[in-house]
This record gives C-alpha cells, sequence and structure tokens, in this order.
C-alpha cells in the first residue's frame, strides 16, 4: 500500500482514508500509533478532496473570510480546512479522495501527494 510504505519512509505512523465520487467512506485504516486526532481528520479529508475536487490546503485558502469559499465548512460540517486531503481523478473525471493524517501538515501533503502519483501511474491507460 503506497499510503503506509511512503510514511514509513518519512518516519511516521498515520491514518490514511478513500472516498468514493461522492465522499462516501470506502476504505480507513489507523496504522501503529498514528495520532488518535487522526481518526477524525481523515475521513473528513478525504470527503472534502472529493466533493470539491480540490486539496483541502487549497479549499483552506478559498475559505478565509473575504474568499469565494468563505464558511463552506458551517455550510457542510464534514467540510476538513486541514492539509493532506487530495482528490482523485481518472480521464479527468473525480473517482474518489484521500486523506492522510498523522505528521505535519508538510508529512500528510507529501505522502498524499505520492499516493495519488501512485494512482496515476496505476490507472494511466
Amino acid at each position: 500500500m503506497a499510503s503506509i510504505e511512503k510514511s514509513r519512509e518519512v518516519g511516521i505512523d498515520i491514518s490514511f482514508g478513500v472516498c468514493d465520487e461522492n465522499g462516501l467512506p470506502r476504505v480507513y485504516r489507523r496504522f501503529g500509533e498514528a495520532l488518535v486526532l487522526s481518526i477524525t481528520l481523515v475521513p473528513g479529508k478525504a470527503y472534502t478532496a472529493a466533493v470539491t475536487h480540490c486539496k483541502t490546503n487549497d479549499v483552506a485558502q478559498c475559505a478565509v473570510e473575504g474568499g469565494y469559499l468563505f464558511a463552506i465548512q458551517s455550510n457542510d460540517p464534514r467540510i476538513t480546512l486541514v492539509a493532506g486531503g487530495s482528490p482523485l481523478f481518472h480521464n479527468g473525471k473525480i473517482v474518489g479522495g484521500i486523506g492522510v493524517g498523522g505528521g505535519t501538515e508538510e508529512q500528510d501533503c507529501a505522502i498524499a501527494e505520492y499516493v495519488v502519483s501512485v494512482f496515476e501511474e496505476l490507472t494511466r491507460e
């Protein structure tokens, strides 16, 4: 599994989640001693990435006061404005989202980006 492979390389325990294109959970796993908080955040990161078609850190930047998505999390409490969520596309169509948690923002994003790159490699036609 790409997420655990990369987390071992980075040297952290993570939680990892995958949802479908509608944000419905499909896979969730907590590895080792990943932060307990990640149990809540990771599914939200995957959901947010899938339904917005954006990385969660990009959504967070647009959700600030004056941004075009200001207060989006107030309208949908499942929206998570924490880095580590990435959308999954196949042939230009959203097919799901992933969420990674347990490390720093940089670590979570690096693992998520790696997982997306592996997904893209495996689904390349």
